[in-house]
This record gives structure tokens, sequence and C-alpha cells, in this order.
């Protein structure tokens, strides 16, 4: 079973995403900012990551980058609601596979996961 760790400061999305990806037959990791997130990942292998961009603590371009440190061909995903070309070219200079704006539909975002993980 895959494993995706998911990073967002929204209590409720991490709980959305994580029903999404479990019923999409993935382990999910769950934390709550990139600080969190990055320790989580240092502490426990995953196979993809998905994260919000705006959040305390550390946001998700430095949390990208600071995988991109460690971990070069993880495929992450930006899960955000920042649309606009420059913040999503920011995110892909970071190290951001994708980008994916919020809201989601569920059914299009497992397809996408699971070309990334192939």
């Amino acid at each position: 079973m895959k494993r995706i760790l998911t990073v967002d400061d929204s209590e409720p999305m991490r709980k959305m995403l994580a029903i999404v990806l479990k019923a999409g037959g993935y382990d999910v990791v769950s934390a709550g900012d990139g600080a969190e997130g990055l320790q989580l990942f240092q502490n426990s292998p995953v196979d993809l990551i998905i994260t919000d961009i705006n959040m305390p603590v550390m946001d998700g371009i430095e949390f990208i980058r600071q995988i991109r440190l460690v971990s070069p061909d993880v495929p992450i995903v930006a899960l955000t609601t920042e649309s606009e070309d420059t913040m999503r070219r920011r995110g892909h200079e970071a190290g951001a596979n994708g980008w994916v704006v919020k809201p989601f539909k569920p059914q299009p975002l497992l397809d996408y996961l699971m070309q990334l993980l192939r």
C-alpha cells in the first residue's frame, strides 16, 4: 500500500484528504504545517506528498525546498487556493511536480496521483 503525506494547516482539509485517499487505497499520514511535515517525512518514508502552500511556521514553498534537499525523487503536489501563475512558478521552481487548486474533485485527484505514482 502506497503511503501519502498530507500537509495542511486546516484540520477539516486534512480529514477530508484522509477520507478521499483512504477510499483510494492509500495509507495516509498528516501534518499541520511544513515543519511538522518535514519531521514526519524524515521519520517515516512516504511515496508521495500533498502540501498546502499558505501555512504558518513553514509555508509550502519552503517545505518543498527542504524536502528536495533530502529527497529529489518523491512526487510532491501542491494543493492550494493559490492559482496565480507567479505562485505556481515558485512552487515548480522549488520542486513541486504538480499543482491542484482547491476546491478539488476527489476522483480526478486520485487519477492524477495514480499517474504520479507509476
